[in-house]
């Protein structure tokens, strides 16, 4: 019933998405966090609403869902107005380019290309972006029915950046109007505290955020070999002077690609001046970022993460609480929508996708099986889902209580078992540590003694 709740709006698109265009195809799985979520998941692109293989529960029958708990990055969104002055600039270069007396052809094609992005579009959710909510909102209803039933409460909530706001708006409008979250309008309350907690944490932001040493190994990769073999490919295509070019307008490029695939599903003509090779070092430069600032390159990346950790357990605690007094579960459905920069941490405070060895300048090619791939672990519409369960006819009472976790709807196995379902006693118990230690205010001071950002990361 849920699927069919309304009619499909995207048949129209289908024929253009079954014949994905080969030249972006080549490159669509290197795009990191600039990802489609059909990179993740390939059967969408035929069915928006499959739930893919072995969508059966693995859950015992007894066990019935109690809570929902669903940390969702924005869908597609726009450039931001940083990336469209640059990618402008570099459009007039080639204009200017494509003018003189020599020919030549890449240029001249991408001088063609109509520079449609606008300053105002900054980083908005693109029309594809409410679709990628809807869809997953529809997907989770099916999978979890019980929990999506009428008449059950749903709290939404979001950061204040407008391409989240419209992403929890487009969500909720996937759920359709048979769904009676108690009046048609759900309020999307505004939670920074806990969707952009990286903006409230004083060291974070000091020490990372706004000082360029911590990037040492991102801008040391800009200069390195790889990205100086791309730089020189991409010059001599478009005919400019090396010189003329650096590792941020060939991303550009590069992101221009990935957006034009996302955005529209077209081939665009800036992803001509790219091989497969090129678009593994470009995503690699991608990652490093994301590894340095977000991710495991310094504990306050994740450490900072807790508040939102903490409050994930606080409602667990009290569904269990609730249950256990047979009273109703006062939070069924807890959907909140942040940023990449809001789920990568949190993932790396539970240690999920830590390699052996940093990313590093220096390690690119021994890097080539790494778990830590931004695009396959937030592309758009990116989701973290704790679901908590009762279970009956269980052979202990801590057995009563049971958590799966997805992430983009594929169960994720627990550290501490090896398992893709575990007590809940036993999963508090694995991040004892987390739950009972990391505290915001102390984690996010600045250090009272004048020592250099460096040695204090």
């Amino acid at each position: 019933a849920v699927v069919a709740m309304e009619p499909r709006r995207e048949a129209g698109l289908l024929p253009l998405l079954l014949v994905l265009p080969l030249a972006s195809a080549g490159l669509s799985g290197y795009f990191g966090t600039k990802s489609r979520y059909e990179e993740v998941n390939p059967y969408l692109v035929s069915d928006p609403l499959s739930l893919g293989p072995g969508a059966g529960g693995s859950l015992p029958a007894s066990c019935t869902p109690l809570q929902l708990r669903a940390v969702l990055r924005h869908g597609t969104r726009y450039p931001t107005a940083g990336q469209i002055r640059r990618l402008g600039e570099l459009h007039a270069r080639l204009l200017r380019r494509a003018a003189g007396p020599a020919a030549c052809p890449a240029a001249a094609a991408l001088a063609e290309w109509p520079m449609w992005y606008e300053e105002s579009l900054d980083g908005r959710l693109a029309p594809q972006g409410r679709r990628d909510m809807e869809q997953l909102a529809r997907r989770m209803a099916a999978r979890f029915p019980a929990l999506f039933a009428a008449r059950r409460r749903l709290a939404l909530a979001s950061s204040s950046k407008h391409r989240c706001l419209q992403s929890g708006a487009a969500f909720r409008r996937g759920l359709g109007p048979t769904l009676d979250f108690g009046g048609d309008e759900v309020e999307v309350e505004v939670n920074d505290s806990l969707m952009r907690f990286f903006d409230h944490c004083a060291k974070f932001v000091a020490l990372v955020e706004e000082n360029d040493a911590a990037m040492c190994q991102v801008n040391a990769f800009k200069e390195g070999p790889e990205m100086k073999k791309v730089l020189e490919k991409v010059a001599s295509a478009l005919c400019l002077p090396v010189e003329e070019l650096n590792a941020d307008l060939v991303q550009v490029a590069f992101l221009t690609c990935s957006y034009e695939l996302a955005i529209k599903n077209v081939t665009s003509p800036w992803c001509s001046l790219f091989s497969e090779e090129d678009a593994k070092v470009l995503e690699y430069l991608n990652d490093l970022k994301q590894y340095w600032k977000r991710g495991y390159g310094y504990d306050i990346n994740s450490r900072s993460s807790c508040v939102l950790f903490q409050d994930i357990f606080q409602h667990l605690d009290k569904a269990v609480e609730e249950s256990k007094s047979s009273k109703p579960i006062s939070s069924p459905l807890i959907v909140q929508v942040g940023h990449a920069e809001t789920l990568q941490p949190l993932l790396a405070l539970m240690g999920y996708f830590k390699d052996d060895e940093p990313l590093l300048a220096s390690n690119y090619a021994r890097q080539a099986q790494r778990k830590f791939r931004s695009g396959r672990i937030v592309p758009y519409a990116a989701n973290l889902v704790f679901v908590l369960y009762h279970c009956d006819h269980v052979n202990a009472s801590q057995e009563e209580y049971q958590v799966q976790l997805l992430l983009n709807e594929k169960l994720l196995a627990f550290h501490h078992s090896n398992e893709t379902t575990t007590t809940y006693t036993d999963l508090k118990d694995y991040y004892k540590d987390i739950l009972e230690n990391c505290h915001f205010k102390e984690e996010c001071e600045l250090p009272k003694v004048n020592v250099t950002a460096v040695d204090e990361l």
